[in-house]
């Protein structure tokens, strides 16, 4: 069964606290996602550092029960 949306974001917000995530269901189907995350926690990481800590939250789920997710992350302003 796929991880909805609200699923997601609420792995990256718990793991990120005053993380902003927006998701977009890019096929449809559930299993196919894009987040943006932006977070405090970002600030003087690489974007690889970024996108593992995203990784990080969502437990080892990514090629598992979440298919695909295309992500993108940023600092706040």
């Amino acid at each position: 069964m796929p991880m909805s949306g609200s699923e997601i974001a609420g792995m990256i917000e718990t793991a990120l606290p005053g993380a902003q995530v927006e998701m977009t269901d890019l096929a449809g189907d559930g299993d196919h996602w894009a987040a943006r995350v932006t977070a405090p926690q970002f600030v003087g990481k690489s974007r690889v550092q970024q996108h593992k800590m995203v990784y990080d939250a969502l437990g080892g789920r990514m090629g598992g029960v979440l298919h695909a997710l295309q992500l993108s992350t940023a600092i706040p302003n």
